[in-house]
């Protein structure tokens, strides 16, 4: 009888509990304006981190090595600056929340090199520190997802014993594209769906 008691009772409450779940609750809507913060909002960062790892035979060059490293000692040259693994990310930081100032944003994005290989010579799993590559800079929102940056890309920066001249097949720390400023325009379009 406890049994039927309990069935019963239990059937009565979801319907209440159902409804209560299905109640309107007091919330801004999307029509509605939401009062931010005018500096350090809550939604000021923004950004993504990845992690690479390179087949072998297919290591990532960040052009500090020539090509033919291994004629320069084999297994044994001193410039095995080619990565098997890579860390990057991009970071942007929008520090106003109101105003025409919250249109500006400010960005880094960094890349770690770790390995040591030679192609053709020496294939190695190893995680040694290569060194970083990164870049910052401004950015405004025009309008209808235009965004106008301004870029400055830095030499690459060697980490630990590798920050040294590396012999003959050592070209310097010019990185893929050397140092540079750009000025550009990039349009963002859709939604992302998770």
């Amino acid at each position: 009888m406890k049994r039927l008691a309990w069935i019963l009772a239990f059937s009565l409450l979801i319907p209440f509990a159902g409804r209560a779940q299905s109640a309107p609750t007091h919330t801004m809507g999307n029509d509605e304006p939401r009062e931010e913060r005018l500096f350090l909002p809550r939604d000021m960062f923004w950004g993504w981190a990845q992690f690479d790892l390179a087949p072998t035979h297919n290591e990532i060059d960040p052009n500090l090595c020539a090509g033919n490293a291994g004629q320069y000692g084999g297994v044994n040259a001193p410039c095995s600056l080619f990565a098997r693994y890579m860390l990057s990310g991009m970071l942007e930081v929008r520090p106003f929340g109101r105003g025409q100032l919250r249109r500006f944003m400010v960005f880094g994005a960094p890349a770690f090199l770790f390995g040591k290989t030679i192609p053709k010579t020496l294939y190695t799993w190893s995680p040694d520190a290569i060194g970083i590559e990164h870049s910052w800079g401004v950015g405004i929102f025009i309008a209808k997802g235009f965004e106008f940056r301004a870029t400055q890309h830095f030499l690459f920066d060697r980490l630990g014993a590798r920050n040294t001249n590396l012999g003959a097949a050592d070209l310097g720390n010019n990185g893929p594209w050397g140092r540079y400023f750009t000025v550009g325009v990039r349009k963002s379009f859709g939604t992302r769906r998770w």
